[in-house]
């Protein structure tokens, strides 16, 4: 039976349910940690760590798989109807952005970086929507090559050095035991944070706004 042939209200009942189906289908956030390849565990490779835990609550952790051509570790995933992309970049932390950038054709809004942040103490984490790289070379990087700062970010604390010890020293140096005990709490709180972000990015049915026939509302985003 052709599709035109059915009565008007049959019609516009499976045309709604294709709609629907499309909705949910264009719901697409990247969540990305950044780091330093082969220097997982210090502190500026938090972000990566972060990731691997929203993994682990996914039930998804046994799921990386390489991209050359992202040139990073990538798991799809669904949240909440929402597919869900988490990139782990295997370029150094200044040139994280070019994995970045050859992950998708998303829209910047929708990728949220994960990164240690200096002027926040370990045990402390911040939401920031989008501005400058205050002086985080990944950020930056990921700003230069997405050429917008609109990203939203999740900013993990790490402190800054005691006494003399250098910040390069300090960012890519190990959490000692104490700050272990510290960092597992981090990394739940921090997932609880990322899950709560993608969970409001619901795709509203465009038959529920505007009728079967209606056009599609925007996404609610990051």
């Amino acid at each position: 039976t052709e599709l035109s042939l059915l009565p008007v209200d049959q019609y516009h009942q499976y045309k709604a349910a294709a709609v629907c189906v499309l909705c949910v289908l264009v719901c697409v956030c990247q969540v990305v940690g950044l780091g330093n390849p082969g220097m997982e565990g210090t502190r500026h490779s938090i972000g990566m760590a972060v990731l691997g835990a929203l993994a682990a609550r996914l039930g998804v952790a046994d799921r990386w798989r390489g991209d050359k051509h992202v040139s990073g570790e990538v798991i799809v995933s669904e949240v909440q109807h929402t597919h869900v992309v988490l990139l782990r970049p295997r370029l150094l932390m200044n040139i994280n952005g070019v994995s970045v950038a050859k992950a998708g054709e998303l829209t910047p809004e929708d990728i949220l970086l994960v990164h240690d942040e200096l002027d926040k103490p370990l045990g402390k984490i911040a939401v920031k929507h989008g501005g400058s790289a205050r002086g985080h070379n990944g950020v930056r990087s990921c700003v230069d090559c997405l050429q917008t700062d609109v990203m939203p970010r999740l900013r993990v604390g790490i402190g800054r050095p005691a006494g003399k010890t250098s910040v390069e020293r300090h960012v890519l140096g190990r959490f000692s035991s104490e700050e272990q005990k510290v960092l597992d709490s981090v990394l739940v709180q921090s997932v609880d944070v990322l899950l709560s972000h993608i969970s409001v990015r619901i795709c509203v049915c465009p038959c529920q706004v505007n009728g079967p026939t209606g056009s599609f509302p925007e996404v609610v985003r990051l």
